[in-house]
């Protein structure tokens, strides 16, 4: 401790403080407190001393660093108290005293206290650094990268950022088949490797971190460019090409990489992160062992797809959807025999959406169950009510069934259902269900589809050709119709551009599917060459756009029981 006058100056000092600073108390005597002969203090430990000094600063502690004789540095804690005027330390009487320096002010006193805190301060530092660093590779942990990046975005000297975060592909089946021993050892080695293609490691070149399980991340603190980046991602696929020698085995493993490089000023830890792991993401899906730097145009993509499917079930809800109507027409006599229902989202935002922009998405979030449902019902309630105006001329509905409404409801009870509500006779209702997915139905759809069947239902395969075309199967499911792809009429447009071939398998597969007992109809079915080729080779039906567009239901009352088709383009919406 030392006594200091209004100016700061010391009056006197214990031993204690000479001990702590390797001086006799006497030479502390007259000199600021701040002073070399005393504190050593400088800069800004300096600065807030005297502004604490200045203002009679309550008890409190600052940590600050201050020199020993010999030259050493040692962390102390700096406590100012001031003492009541006519008082001494501890609040003895201006009698009990000590001397004071002459010429110092009478009335103001401080109490300085210094004590030693760097074996506290080094506990600590150990401590942070066992917190901020992985136990397994001693690299920064998410923690201390997470600091790092936002320090890099306030202070890099080129306002860029770049950053490779990666996974090591393979590494989950080593773990497994060789056990967490090997597995730490092999990510040990990984780091190591990483070490040298970023550096000098933490602080002399770029910063690699382990963000936990296989994953890690190296940081351009100073960008330069993307080319800087994408280099350093090349380095360490090179890098992690050749095989790891662990504990007597030969490993192989490589890395998807998700490449960032941009402007600090427009991104933060947070967003740097979440492009990262968008972009490793990409990185996995396009084929791993490689790199993919972020685009924002497929980020945008990607992100309304994620609005998309977040709302798909609320859509629903709201009623956001409408079905079309699509005319499935005799190519004997260009009559109306049926239709299919199409199903679009009226988004508040986006507008008029097709099947393509969200079918899948509710298939992937399991949306399609209550959109199907909805769909069915809709479509059944339409198709009864084309019924009671036109008994003469029943149309059948056909309605897209995802094979995740088979897994996922009980479609057969849902279809008897509508079926009961509506009125509608099931020989009007057709399901369509994919060629892969009929294709390898067993259990439980193989089951639903044959009991639909036994209701009266009319099964179809769609798109029928792009999978597996085993006729032969067919036999043994309860199919009534085959939609053939529009790839195999698309060389039917003009007899300028008709390909022989295409002819022959399309007559091939309809004299096939007309033995097993299945009616044929053409998707995709655009031009009168097309339609009359179609004809003469004996498909059933045909649908397509030299028919008609997907119409609302009030246009397809004007085409049930005429023969008005083809309609104009103008009349086809």
């Amino acid at each position: 401790m030392a006594l200091l006058d209004g100016a700061g100056r010391v009056l006197t000092a214990n031993r204690a403080l000479g001990r702590l600073l390797g001086r006799e108390p006497a030479t502390l005597t007259g000199h600021a407190a701040d002073a070399p002969a005393v504190l050593h203090l400088d800069g800004r430990a300096r600065e807030d001393y005297r502004a604490a000094v200045r203002e009679g600063s309550a008890p409190g502690g600052h940590v600050h660093r201050v020199k020993h004789e010999d030259g050493t540095t040692i962390w102390t804690e700096i406590t100012l108290t001031p003492l009541p005027a006519g008082a001494g330390p501890g609040g003895a009487p201006a009698a009990a005293r000590p001397a004071v320096a002459a010429g110092a002010p009478p009335a103001a006193r401080t109490l300085l206290s210094v004590s030693d805190i760097s074996e506290r301060r080094r506990l600590t530092e150990q401590l942070r650094h066992l917190r901020m660093h992985d136990p397994v590779t001693k690299l920064p942990n998410r923690a201390l990268f997470f600091e790092r990046v936002a320090g890099a975005l306030a202070d890099s000297a080129t306002g860029r950022i770049g950053l490779c975060y990666l996974d090591l592909d393979g590494f989950q089946a080593i773990n497994d088949t060789l056990g967490h021993r090997v597995g730490d050892r092999l990510l040990d080695a990984v780091a190591r490797r990483l070490i040298h293609c970023a550096g000098d490691g933490d602080f002399g070149g770029h910063l690699v971190a382990r963000l936990g399980g296989d994953e890690f991340a190296l940081l351009v603190e100073d960008s330069t460019g993307t080319e800087q980046a994408t280099d350093l991602a090349d380095a360490v696929l090179a890098a992690l090409q050749r095989p790891f020698d662990i504990e007597g085995h030969r490993l192989a493993v490589s890395a998807s990489i998700g490449v960032v490089e941009r402007l600090c000023a427009e991104t933060s830890p947070t967003g740097l992160m979440q492009a990262a792991d968008t972009t490793l993401y990409w990185a996995k899906d396009d084929g791993k062992a490689r790199w993919t730097l972020f685009d924002p145009e497929r980020n945008a993509h990607r992100m309304t797809r994620q609005s998309l499917s977040a709302r798909l079930r609320p859509a629903v809800e709201r009623g956001e959807f409408l079905v079309e109507y699509q005319p499935i027409v005799s190519l004997a006599d260009d009559t109306v025999r049926g239709v299919e229902a199409l199903v679009r989202w009226l988004h508040p935002d986006l507008g008029r959406l097709s099947p393509d922009r969200f079918v899948p998405l509710a298939e992937e979030n399991g949306a399609i169950v209550p959109l199907g449902r909805w769909v069915l019902a809709e479509a059944c309630r339409q198709a009864r009510r084309w019924q009671l105006e036109h008994p003469a001329t029943p149309l059948f509905v056909s309605v897209n069934v995802a094979v995740r409404q088979v897994w996922d409801s009980d479609l057969v009870s849902d279809v008897a259902q509508v079926l009961e509500e509506t009125g509608l006779p099931p020989g009007l209702l057709q399901l369509e269900l994919t060629e892969s997915a009929v294709m390898g139905s067993a259990g439980q759809p193989l089951q639903a589809l044959q009991d639909l069947s036994d209701m009266g239902v009319r099964i179809a395969i769609d798109d029928f050709g792009t999978g597996y075309s085993n006729l032969a199967y067919l036999s043994r499911l309860p199919v009534r119709a085959l939609k053939l792809d529009g790839t195999f009429v698309r060389g039917f447009r003009t007899a300028k551009h008709l390909n022989p071939a295409d002819e022959t398998i399309v007559s091939s597969l309809v004299q096939l599917a007309h033995k097993l007992g299945l009616t044929v109809t053409a998707e995709c079915v655009e031009g009168e060459a097309q339609a009359e080729r179609l004809r003469r080779i004996g498909c059933d039906t045909g649908q397509g756009w030299h028919y008609a567009k997907p119409l609302p239901a009030e246009r397809i009352d004007d085409l049930i029981g005429g023969t008005a088709l083809p309609v104009p383009p103008d009349a086809a919406g």
